[in-house]
């Protein structure tokens, strides 16, 4: 009897071991699998953006001149100077829109709304985030061009697309000033400093690198929109020189250009042209807002541990 009850808690060892030891072969064989999995559909996430970059150069590269830059349409020819620089203007304003309400408002519901606010302001920039881009389009139209006389101007349309970008860039800085740590704010206030010293002097910093990321995220989404654009411009051929003066876009004639490619080829190669040029400004504004947060996240690594 003594024998048999001491072999049954070992028999429960050895069942407890051998499920142990199947339950670490089957992690083991997943770590693998993972491993050369995820570099496999990295590079099927990553072969059709090469591909449409690609498909965009070869046919844009070979017409593609510094005219292009530096004159202005003509019909469906010349070059594309007046769409980019209208383009640009938009974004600029646009993106002071989306830091005028994006940014404060971010702020305010991290550090200044209580939960049940700060929850019902989340929703309804999540309700923004989600709305499709011809319906604000169609509300800066009705608001903008048509309500307060703007007509097709610069203003409807950086202002249209400035409340496009909005919710991106509210979440980014929702999110920036939420994740600062919790001890980092009980140190800074125990210490003495005032609520308004700690966010300039601490949060901003640390923050800082995620909100530019979202701000330069929103700038990419934007500067390719073209249903908000489209519908409070004109495509013009010559740069803008007021805010309530009509200012072209580059989307504007990447969209016109296949509209009427079929009846000038010309008017083809000037859309892909314009679609390159977008191409460069989207890869440009990443890589400018990996390089700042690059040097943000060197210039505190070590500083908030």
């Amino acid at each position: 009897m003594a024998t048999a009850s001491l072999s049954a808690p070992v028999a429960a060892v050895d069942d407890l071991t051998r499920d142990r030891s199947g339950h670490v072969r089957r992690r083991t064989l997943f770590d693998r699998c993972a491993r050369w999995l995820l570099p496999l559909l990295f590079l099927v996430a990553i072969i059709p953006i090469v591909d449409l970059v690609y498909w965009v150069a070869v046919r844009a590269l070979p017409t593609f001149t510094l005219a292009v830059l530096t004159t202005n349409p003509s019909g469906a020819s010349g070059g594309l100077y007046a769409p980019l620089v209208g383009s640009l203007s938009i974004l600029l304003v646009a993106t002071l829109v989306s830091l005028l309400f994006g940014f404060l408002g971010g702020l305010a519901t991290a550090e200044y709304l209580d939960e049940r606010s700060a929850s019902m302001v989340r929703i309804t920039a999540n309700v923004m985030a989600g709305t499709p881009a011809i319906v604000v389009g169609l509300f800066g139209y009705v608001t903008f061009v048509q309500y307060f006389g703007w007509k097709l101007s610069l203003a409807a349309a950086a202002v249209t697309l400035g409340i496009f970008m909005t919710p991106y860039v509210f979440r980014a800085t929702g999110l920036a000033y939420t994740s600062v740590p919790s001890h980092i704010r009980e140190a800074a206030i125990g210490s003495g400093a005032r609520p308004l010293q700690y966010l300039l002097r601490v949060a901003s910093p640390i923050a800082l690198p995620q909100v530019l990321s979202g701000i330069f995220l929103a700038m990419a989404i934007g500067v390719g929109e073209t249903a908000p654009i489209y519908l409070t411009t004109t495509a013009v051929e010559l740069p803008p020189v007021g805010l309530l003066q009509p200012a072209s876009a580059l989307p504007l004639y990447i969209w016109s250009g296949f509209q009427t490619g079929y009846i000038l080829p010309s008017a083809i190669h000037l859309a892909f042209q314009a679609a390159f040029l977008l191409l460069v400004i989207v890869v440009g504004l990443n890589i400018l807002v990996r390089i700042v947060a690059a040097r943000s996240r060197r210039r505190l690594q070590g500083l908030f541990q």
